[in-house]
């Protein structure tokens, strides 16, 4: 029996640039970052008043930020889903609404948090079979479950695998990363010279996927392929990265050699790239380390929309496929003064790749590395 190929035939998102796709995409080339000051919730306790945060949502109505964000996002694509793809569920903290307001105001249902009762929700609202998976695996949760879909896929166990992730910048999220002294008090400058730490995001997104014959036969527009992937942890440390870049480098080689890819054909990368000093410097050394020194074009989401944690990954990997499909890719915004180890790779250009390969990366607490290898459509 061949083997399957596992290829992206639908996708959508909702991010701190507005709804869809093209506003994200444009959002990124246009160079303005979505981070802005923050009002819903008090900032005067945190390290920043800046906070990348979709607009209209509001922490004031009874159904909470996320099912706002994925309610609308999973509707409007509701035909496309059918009702036998496998859900897997990528996120940090589900619901958090709901532990917060019984924390703070003591009313509701703590317990209403929990991934997996977000899980039967997001079942409900894709009319979905049965109730699928959940992934946490921190802030590579989407990353790891793109990559546990597409290995499905390639192993015949599923020809169709729907991911779906969301995070929303909670008070007790935004406590906990300024707590660790990790969020700087403007903005995010991935790769910057002068970084000084990471701005939180939110956003929702889900990608499609089927094996390349169960969308060949159901005349399905391929976007990419999902080609391989490589997961890795460091065990160095509960937040923070091994600094020698060797644990990323590992997923990086295992992502190259399950796509069967050399790292001579990978045209541009993109990164994690948080902006703390630790995790870009770790991330260049991995690169340097598996694809040498000739300079790969490298960009970080991170200064424009923040970082959406659980949904990092799945945004990382959205615009990817659109740096395939454009030919094209974006600026990392937010970047002044290209730090020297990022020199070559890293800039605040457009710049244009033809590469039919592409590579993103993303790395979490507890030492979680992912990377996932994507391939223009064939």
């Amino acid at each position: 029996m061949a083997e399957m190929r596992a290829v992206a035939v639908a996708r959508d998102l909702v991010s701190p640039y507005g709804w869809g796709v093209d506003a994200c995409w444009q959002g990124f080339l246009s160079g303005t970052t979505a981070i802005r000051r923050f009002e819903r919730f008090s900032t005067e306790s945190l390290r920043t008043e800046k906070v990348a945060f979709v607009p209209g949502l509001d922490p004031e109505a009874e159904q909470t930020l996320v099912m706002q964000m994925l309610g609308p996002l999973l509707e409007k694509n509701a035909a496309a889903i059918p009702a036998d793809a496998l859900l897997i569920l990528a996120t940090t903290n589900g619901e958090i609404d709901f532990l917060e307001r019984f924390v703070l105001k003591g009313t509701g249902d703590a317990g209403e948090s929990r991934p997996d009762r977000l899980a039967s929700k997001v079942q409900h609202l894709c009319a979905l079979r049965e109730p699928g998976m959940v992934v946490c695996a921190a802030c590579a949760s989407s990353s790891a479950a793109v990559a546990q879909g597409a290995a499905m896929i390639r192993e015949g166990d599923r020809d169709c695998v729907l991911v779906v992730a969301c995070d929303n910048v909670s008070e007790f999220v935004a406590a906990g990363f300024s707590s660790l002294m990790a969020l700087d008090k403007d903005m995010a400058r991935p790769f910057d010279k002068n970084r000084a730490g990471m701005s939180l995001g939110e956003a929702g997104a889900f990608l499609l996927l089927m094996s390349d014959a169960r969308a060949s036969r159901e005349g399905r527009p391929v976007l990419a392929e999902v080609s391989g992937w490589g997961l890795t942890s460091d065990a160095n440390h509960i937040t923070g990265p091994s600094r020698d870049g060797s644990g990323l480098a590992l997923a990086l080689r295992k992502a190259l050699r399950s796509a069967k890819v050399s790292a001579e054909e990978v045209g541009s990368i993109s990164a994690h790239g948080t902006g703390t000093q630790y995790n870009d410097a770790m991330e260049m050394k991995a690169f340097k380390s598996v694809f040498g020194e000739r300079g790969i074009p490298t960009y970080s989401l991170k200064g424009g929309i923040g970082h959406t944690m659980g949904t990092a990954g799945l945004g990382d990997i959205i615009v990817a496929i659109e740096t395939l499909r454009a030919k094209l890719v974006p600026p990392t915004v937010n970047l002044r003064e290209v730090d020297d180890e990022a020199a070559g790779w890293a800039s605040p250009q457009a710049r244009a790749c033809e590469s039919p390969v592409t590579v993103s990366t993303n790395s979490g607490f507890g030492g979680i590395n992912c990377a996932v290898v994507l391939r223009s459509a064939r």
